[in-house]
């Protein structure tokens, strides 16, 4: 089943999900830039080179970084609202030469890998829900060799962007899991907000895109200060 097909964009609560940490979490989803692979700053810098490359005004930082997880057009048209709708091709395209030579050095966060082997060892569905393309995960999947560690993923050109919940839906009704036995994890609003909306558990970490006050106004079941801390948790409670 597919969520795209919705008429409207689901509404944005924000839920109280306190009981939730009782919860045993079967199914973790985690969201990829800025909470697996450290790419918030090549990100950042592919849209003011694209904005830069059509003669737009350069997005700040806190611009840039605030849309980092949306599907990009969703994020270029929130960076860039008074573009005429006919340029966002051509934008979306200039973004995508950057992003992959801003991208060459970009890695994983240190312990990303010895994570997801011990969790999948425990024997957790794994997946991920992720602003990026097919295309483009599918490359960041081959790159860090991590193809074959998640049952399922989603991306924004299948489905819709978040924070609408079809991506968790989506997933949820894949691999046989209730949204109860479900957690987010992620590093925006954008994600947690996600999983309020989809009424799946949220945690945030602090590491990545949108700063730590601004997650917490979610309230995420935890916000982990690192990979090395999300671990731990994750070892606790799911």
């Amino acid at each position: 089943m597919s969520y795209r097909a919705a008429a409207t964009a689901a509404p944005v609560h924000v839920l109280p999900n306190a009981t939730m940490s009782k919860h045993t979490f079967n199914l973790i989803v985690f969201d990829w830039d800025g909470t697996l692979m450290d790419s918030t700053a090549a990100i950042v810098k592919s849209l003011q080179d694209a904005a830069l490359d059509l003669g737009l005004p350069m997005p700040g930082r806190q611009e840039a970084s605030h849309v980092i997880g949306l599907g990009l057009r969703e994020a270029l048209e929130t960076v860039l609202p008074d573009l005429p709708a006919q340029y966002y091709p051509e934008l979306v395209a200039r973004y995508r030469i950057h992003f992959l030579e801003n991208s060459r050095k970009t890695m994983l966060f240190d312990g990303v890998k010895a994570m997801l082997d011990d969790l999948k060892r425990q024997g957790h569905l794994l997946a991920v829900a992720t602003g990026k393309s097919r295309a483009g995960l599918n490359h960041a999947f081959a790159e860090t060799g991590l193809q074959d560690i998640f049952d399922a993923s989603r991306t924004a050109d299948e489905t819709w962007s978040k924070p609408h919940p079809a991506m968790l839906l989506e997933l949820t009704e894949q691999l046989g899991e209730p949204v109860s036995g479900t957690v987010m994890v992620g590093d925006t609003t954008h994600d947690l907000q996600m999983a309020l909306n989809a009424g799946a558990a949220g945690v945030a970490v602090q590491y990545g895109a949108h700063p730590v006050e601004e997650l917490k106004r979610l309230n995420p079941l935890y916000t982990a200060e690192s990979v090395a801390d999300l671990h731990r948790w994750l070892n606790r409670h799911a």
